[in-house]
């Protein structure tokens, strides 16, 4: 069974302990509030104490500047101590009046306190100043009554203001009191508190999970009938049923273990055989061969892994629409003549080629005249896949059983999956061939431009040179005649030297990834043949090119020094070539040189250059010429790191 639905909220374990930790927090935040308050009002009596004692001390100091004043009349550095001196005594008034939270300063809130507060303060303002405002005055006899009347008063006030101190003191104790009880109430709350919290702790939590753990090291002993108490609802509890459900699951696997091990290596033994056919089928597909070949040895093993009783291999004809029997197995000579070329709708197979979809036919079925040849020559199921290559439908393959067959849908998936690698197979095949056929004719257009630009313009001038050579034969000219047959015989040397040529040219070919040696090769061939001095040097180490790529910088090349050797008149030739991330390739000579604007008013005229352009393109490469007239020629070659083919 499965694990119960979620828990209320006041049963989980969560809840208990998140509950249990809030409610000790809140009275530690009680506690430690309190204590703070305490302390911050313990701070403000203080202050108090000290502003209230100023009052005794003013006034004596008052009294003093009085009597000053009294014995010296007249002085005005005494009035204005005495003046300065009252406003300090009110300024100190004002401040227990209105406290200040942020010093901490502030009388104690009990009404004894703030009853002789008010008293002393009416004291002062009624009759201490008043008195102290008169003896400062101008008047002799006035100055002299008020001053007696001051010191009898200010004894009073004085008096009056150590009770206040003595009250404030008095609740300063009783606060500290409170202060250390509320401490000492904290101290007791955090003990206690920590030993509930680790009762409960164990109670919720440890002794529940040793009571799994001794479940577990139960179960590890093999002792399958192990079942623990469900004592709780809570998350605890949960995991209590969920154990003796397991328990109860793996007691019931651990009586069928035996069956479920043969099961599973029956299962087993299946995939292999799967996975053989699948890795036999891809690498014999891989292999460079006929599709005749390919399709007997693709059907072969897949009769052998179905054990059928026969098959056949067709392939579609998609401009005319039939289907042609490649290879067939284990049916007659006459079955295979009147179906080697079928049309969609002659059978089911026919229609289910028209509906691209995979059927199995049972022939024991009555109604299903179009399989009569098969029912004929005894199979009971014929079934029918198709190749797939690309989503494009190449063809389908059938399978024949004398008995009754049916295919689950694993085995259909893996039908369809061979069918898909012998379309791929086969659409690779016909994908060489075309590239072939295609690397083939670009070739032939090169050679054909080749011959263009070399031996048919050296055959159109010795055909000037001979239509030359009639007319001053005919007119008598004898002495036009050495010269006409001196150019005939360059004109032929130099054909001659095309020729040979093109077909060392043709003829290059690669060592294993050499393009280094090839290059050498053909320096070492053009200066033998020109006497022309060539400097190779060659920088860096990228990663080799593919061979394609190799192939067509060696034609270049090789085009180049047929341009130099033709066109330039050189006596040296650089060439450079720097192998890093990007591949470059320069060949400088100091011939003659051309006008770059006449090379582009000549465009497709110029065969050489137009065929290093082609070469060039189908590497994705990029070329330029650059020259002058008396400045020599510079053929530049670029091929980016980025179209750079692994060899």
């Amino acid at each position: 069974m499965a694990l119960e639905s979620i828990l209320p909220t006041w049963q989980r374990l969560s809840t208990k302990i998140v509950g249990v930790l809030l409610g000790f927090l809140c009275l530690a935040l009680l506690a430690i509030g309190t204590t703070l308050m305490l302390s911050w009002q313990l701070e403000g009596s203080s202050a108090a104490i000290n502003e209230t004692g100023s009052l005794r001390m003013h006034s004596y100091h008052l009294t003093v500047l009085l009597g000053r004043n009294v014995d010296e009349p007249g002085n005005m550095a005494t009035r204005v101590a005495v003046t300065g001196k009252l406003q300090d005594i009110n300024d100190a008034f004002k401040r227990l009046q209105r406290g200040d939270p942020q010093r901490p300063l502030f009388l104690p809130p009990t009404s004894r306190i703030r009853n002789a507060f008010r008293q002393v303060s009416a004291r002062w303002h009624q009759t201490i100043q008043a008195l102290a405002v008169d003896v400062i005055g101008d008047d002799p006899h006035t100055r002299i009554v008020a001053w007696h009347r001051f010191q009898s008063e200010v004894d009073s006030f004085v008096r009056e203001v150590d009770v206040l101190v003595k009250d404030i003191e008095r609740d300063s104790e009783m606060r500290t009191f409170w202060l250390r009880a509320s401490q000492l109430a904290l101290i007791a709350l955090a003990l206690s508190g920590t030993v509930a919290i680790i009762y409960l702790m164990f109670l919720l939590i440890i002794e529940p999970v040793e009571r799994l753990r001794g479940g577990i090291e139960k179960m590890t002993e093999k002792d399958f009938g192990t079942r623990l108490p469900v004592e709780s609802t809570d998350e605890f509890g949960q995991l209590t049923r969920g154990f003796n459900h397991m328990a109860d699951r793996l007691e019931a696997l651990y009586n069928s273990l035996e069956e479920r091990v043969k099961a599973k290596t029956a299962e087993l033994a299946d995939q292999n055989r799967e996975l053989a056919l699948l890795y036999d089928s891809a690498a014999f597909l891989q292999q460079l061969q006929p599709v005749e070949a390919m399709c007997e040895g693709f059907l072969q093993r897949i009769r052998t892994y179905f054990d059928a009783d026969g098959g056949t291999v067709r392939v579609l004809d998609e401009r005319n629409g039939n289907a042609h029997m490649i290879v067939h197995h284990g049916i007659s000579d006459a079955h295979v003549k009147a179906e080697s070329c079928m049309k969609p709708g002659e059978c089911l197979c026919g229609d289910a080629v028209a509906q691209r979809i995979s059927v199995v036919h049972d022939l024991r079925k009555g109604g299903m005249l179009p399989n009569r040849r098969c029912r004929e020559e005894g199979f009971a199921t014929v079934s029918m896949f198709h190749i797939f290559a690309h989503e494009q439908h190449v063809g389908f393959f059938t399978l024949h059983f004398r008995e009754g067959r049916t295919f689950s849908e694993h085995e259909q998936g893996l039908l369809e999956t061979v069918g898909q690698m012998l379309g791929t197979a086969i659409e690779n095949i016909r994908l060489g061939s075309r590239e072939r056929e295609m690397a083939i004719s670009e070739e032939r257009n090169l050679v054909a431009q080749g011959l263009h630009d070399s031996i048919a313009q050296g055959l159109t001038f010795m055909n000037l040179q001979l239509q030359m050579l009639d007319e001053s034969l005919r007119g008598g000219r004898l002495d036009e005649v050495d010269e006409i047959v001196c150019a005939l015989r360059s004109g032929v040397q130099e054909s001659y030297e095309d020729v040979r040529e093109l077909l060392l040219n043709f003829r290059s070919r690669l060592a294993e990834h050499d393009l280094a040696g090839a290059l050498q090769t053909a320096f070492d061939k053009f200066r033998k043949q020109t006497h022309i001095d060539v400097d190779f040097a060659w920088e860096g180490s990228g990663a080799p090119l593919s061979r394609e790529q190799q192939l067509q910088v060696l034609f270049i090349v090789q085009e180049a020094l047929s341009n130099i050797r033709k066109h330039s008149s050189a006596k040296h030739v650089e060439i450079r070539l720097e192998d890093g991330q990007d591949f470059q390739l320069g060949i400088r000579d100091d011939g003659i040189g051309f006008n770059a604007d006449t090379l582009l008013q000549k465009g497709e005229g110029h065969v050489g250059i137009n065929i290093m352009r082609e070469r060039a393109q189908r590497i994705r490469a990029w070329l330029e010429v650059d020259s002058e007239p008396g400045k020599g020629t510079l053929v530049s070659l670029r091929l980016p790191h980025e179209e750079r083919r692994a060899a």
